[in-house]
This record gives structure tokens, C-alpha cells and sequence, in this order.
């Protein structure tokens, strides 16, 4: 089904782009996320004060709750590893929230975007694993005993190949058939009444996506940080 018109898609158009920008929707409009994010990132590192602002309160508030929310999974060890986590969240929030709004893709409805976020959760779950016990953390792989590797070992690796496949799969099929409701809402009933009861809906969608996909990639590293059994 054909995309209503997009801003952004129109705007590379206008400069001899359009192929680039027909193909490859969801590449640009990651970087207009990633641009926004960090203009709203310096905005906000200037407004910092030793007496905070409303508005510092509040951001002080959520970043905080998440924070405390990773380190009771992981524990206190799992606090170094907070920013990448807020980053994936907030990414992908935002991805998904601005689908939102008339003339913008969201590009986490482009399953390229969520494969790339899973690519990088997963691997540097790994990382994590090896930062914290070396050569041994392949015990995770193997099973409580000596003779179960052959069976636990292929079982292991599927199950990590296939926290990529869920990770991507999972947001990508909802955030792509959020947008396919609303095209649908918006050729059968107009663009103002019949959609908004799915737009309410649909930032609830927003937050809850971005909430499960940190939520694992949380569970994920509080898992390589333990002991193996």
C-alpha cells in the first residue's frame, strides 16, 4: 500500500534525490530522529542548573526511574551499561512516536531499522558476557554438565540467534501494522475523526514497544552478567 505523502521524502525529491528517498524512507527519517534527538540533547545539557527547573525535574524523574528500573534487574553492575539502554528506548520511542504525525514515517516500520537495533543489543550482549568472565563465559552455552553439551550447546545458540529474530520481528510487526491501520482509516473515513481513536491508541503502542524492546535488552545483559549454572 502506498505511503501518504511524506515531508521529508518530498524534500529530497526537490533536490534530485528521489530515488534514494522512494527506496529508502526509513533511512531518512532515522536521521532526522537522530538529529532532533541530539538538538534536544544540547538544549537540554545547557538548561542544567545547580536549582533545576520544572521541566529539569521531570526529566531528572523519568531518567532516573529507569535507571533504578535497570539496576533492580541487574543489579548494581548493570548501571554502566544505563546509557546504552536509555538510548535504544528513547531511539526507539521516538521512532515509533513520530509516525504519529501527518507527513512523517515512523522508521521503525521498516523492519531494517529494527534489525539494526537488534544487531546491536544482542551482539554487545555478548560482549558483556565476555567483559565479565572471559573465557568462560562459553559455560552459558554448555549446559550444567559435561555430556549435555551436544544437546545444550545447539539449543544455546539458536535461542541467542532467535533473540535477534524476535527483537526485530516483534516491533517491526506492530509499529507496520499501526501504520497499515491508519492508511487504511484514512482512504475508508477521512483524516481527521475515524483515525484519532487509533492515534490515542497508537502512542500508547509507541510506549509499550519501546518499553518491551528495552525491557529484554535489559534481561538480556542482567544474563550474561551472572554466573553460569
Amino acid at each position: 500500500m502506498e505511503h501518504p505523502i511524506l515531508f521529508l521524502v518530498s524534500l529530497f525529491d526537490a533536490i534530485g534525490l528521489e530515488h534514494f528517498a522512494h527506496h529508502y524512507p526509513h533511512v531518512i527519517y532515522s536521521w532526522f530522529v537522530m538529529l532532533l534527538l541530539i538538538v534536544f540533547a544540547l538544549l537540554a545539557a545547557k538548561g542544567i542548573s545547580m536549582i533545576p527547573t520544572k521541566g529539569q525535574n521531570v526529566f531528572e524523574l523519568i531518567i532516573g526511574g529507569m535507571e533504578e528500573f535497570v539496576v533492580d534487574i541487574t543489579g548494581e553492575e548493570g548501571r554502566r551499561f544505563f546509557p546504552i539502554l536509555a538510548t535504544v528506548f528513547i531511539y526507539i520511542f521516538v521512532c515509533n512516536l513520530i509516525g504519529l504525525v501527518p507527513g512523517f514515517f515512523p522508521p521503525t516500520a521498516s523492519v531494517n531499522t529494527t534489525l539494526s537495533c537488534a544487531l546491536v543489543v544482542v551482539p554487545f550482549t555478548h560482549v558483556i558476557g565476555v567483559m565479565y568472565h572471559g573465557p568462560k563465559y562459553i559455560k552459558h552455552f554448555m549446559g550444567p554438565v559435561w555430556w549435555m553439551i551436544p544437546i545444550i550447546l545447539p539449543i544455546e545458540l539458536i535461542g541467542h540467534a532467535a533473540r535477534i529474530l524476535s527483537l526485530t520481528i516483534r516491533l517491526f510487526g506492530n509499529m507496520a501494522g499501526h501504520e497499515l491501520v491508519l492508511a487504511i482509516l484514512f482512504m475508508l473515513a477521512g483524516a481527521f475523526f475515524a483515525p484519532l481513536p487509533i492515534m490515542a491508541l497508537g502512542i500508547f503502542v509507541c510506549l509499550v514497544q519501546a518499553f518491551v524492546f528495552f525491557l529484554l535488552s535489559t534481561m538480556y545483559f542482567a544474563g550474561a552478567m551472572e554466573e553460569a549454572h
